[in-house]
């Protein structure tokens, strides 16, 4: 039986390795060309949509476009031909190319871009420099009497309620008595006005997502029996994940600056920009921060983590300077777009890892350098 990977199965293996929800509000990420429906087989990883790249893409034969920066970052008001950034929409469209684009959202995965960096500079133990805490989780608690307690908690569960991890249909109860008296004007399931009930009762303790928050209490006022159900809702605390920008890991063999830049330089593809460091050459380097793409918002940040080393882009000349001031780790700074290539390698081993089977599947990450600098004087 021929085996057909889609445009919208490949998107889906990449949204589930980069979610989407770990995308910056400013943010633009996701499928920007192609049909879901058409079939992919060639795919080509780029760190920018340039137009070498495209040429690259096209001239491969390649389905789909894979690159880390988005090309329609900014808004448009125009994708015509005769516009920079429509002429590329436009080649893809014409030449059957999907383009996709994972951006702030593969910086936070877990893994994600830093990793990837750290990875390739033997950087190991690693964590966030900067957490992204769990989504907001809600627990609720519902007083049901047991002969409805198996409707309430369906209605529950299919609202969205009672999923811990890969686990569903997750509750927890116990039986005990409840009291109450109808008064004037209530319209009891169970029991008369003016009357002291009891009532054995279940206790239903489910967690649920705070975003159905609205549609698990619609289900269970439409599936409790009472007029006035009795439940609480406690917000728990959002605790801290694996995912987020950057990372701080250790080195195994701890080493000097010096070489440590060196190691940088050597295993980061060659620019104009090239590696330099600040600090003492001769300081050692045990703990290393990293940050692909400009990281210069997390100076402070480094410090705070012991780092001995902060390697990122894109740095300036009086933030380094008043950070090594005030005591600050060394840094080392390399150029954007190398710091983030390592990147594409990660996402093909994502996508290749679900599809590299498939008979006639094709991948490549591209070596053209789309780092703007071109002439460099020493």
């Amino acid at each position: 039986m021929t085996v057909r990977v889609t445009l919208a199965d490949v998107v889906t293996v990449l949204d589930a390795a980069y979610p989407p929800t770990l995308a910056e509000s400013w943010d633009s990420v996701g499928l920007v060309t192609g049909d879901p429906a058409d079939e992919v087989s060639k795919v080509l990883y780029a760190v920018d949509a340039t137009a070498d790249i495209v040429d690259e893409a096209i001239e491969w034969g390649a389905d789909l476009l894979v690159a880390h920066h988005p090309l329609l970052l900014r808004g448009v008001d125009s994708v015509a031909a005769n516009t920079p950034k429509g002429a590329l929409i436009h080649r893809l469209v014409k030449a059957g190319c999907a383009l996709f684009t994972a951006h702030t959202n593969a910086d936070s995965a877990d893994p994600g871009v830093s990793d990837a960096l750290a990875d390739l500079l033997g950087v190991t133990d690693t964590r966030p420099i900067e957490t992204i805490d769990a989504p907001p989780i809600d627990k609720w608690v519902v007083l049901v009497p047991g002969s409805h307690s198996d409707a309430v908690r369906g209605a529950l569960f299919r609202a969205g309620a009672g999923w811990i991890g890969n686990y569903s249909n997750c509750s927890w109860s116990v039986r005990g008595v409840g009291q109450f008296q109808p008064e004037q004007g209530a319209d009891p399931a169970i029991g008369s006005v003016g009357a002291l009930e009891h009532v054995e009762e279940d206790r239903i303790e489910v967690v649920a997502p705070a975003s159905v928050r609205l549609a698990v209490l619609a289900s269970l006022r439409s599936a409790h029996p009472y007029e006035e159900p009795a439940f609480d809702i406690f917000e728990e605390a959002r605790l801290p994940t694996s995912t987020g920008l950057g990372r701080v890991g250790s080195l195994e063999v701890p080493t000097t600056l010096r070489a440590f830049t060196e190691r940088v330089r050597a295993a980061l593809p060659p620019t104009v920009w090239g590696v330099r460091a600040a600090g003492d050459p001769d300081s050692i380097v045990s703990t290393v921060a990293v940050c692909g793409g400009a990281g210069d918002s997390f100076l402070d940040a480094v410090a705070r983590l012991g780092a001995d080393v902060f390697v990122t882009s894109d740095l300036r000349h009086h933030p380094v300077d008043e950070h090594l001031r005030a005591g600050g780790p060394a840094v080392v700074d390399v150029a954007h777009w190398a710091s983030e290539w390592p990147w594409c390698e990660q996402a093909r081993g994502v996508v290749d890892a679900e599809f590299g089977t498939v008979p006639g599947w094709r991948s490549r990450v591209s070596d053209l350098r789309t780092d703007p600098w071109t002439v460099g004087a020493h």
